[in-house]
């Protein structure tokens, strides 16, 4: 019976864990020329997306009248 206490310790404590290897990739050629090639490289942005950036603005801007117009 005085042992319990001690047991229960030893439960407690964390044990290491171990990242698993990663595997190997499925098609090595794809890799390289994916890393070769960049990417598609730079494209203009679609106009919606800018007119979804102008609709976030406005409706983040606190639409107050102006005190000088009054």
């Amino acid at each position: 019976m005085a042992n319990k206490a001690l047991a229960t310790r030893q439960k407690k404590q964390v044990a290491p864990t171990r990242v698993p290897p990663s595997p190997p990739p499925r098609n090595p050629v794809a890799v390289a020329a994916k890393a070769r090639a960049g990417g598609a490289g730079p494209h203009a942005k679609p106009p919606s997306t800018e007119r979804q950036a102008a609709k976030r603005q406005l409706a983040n801007i606190a639409l107050k009248p102006d005190p000088d117009e009054s």
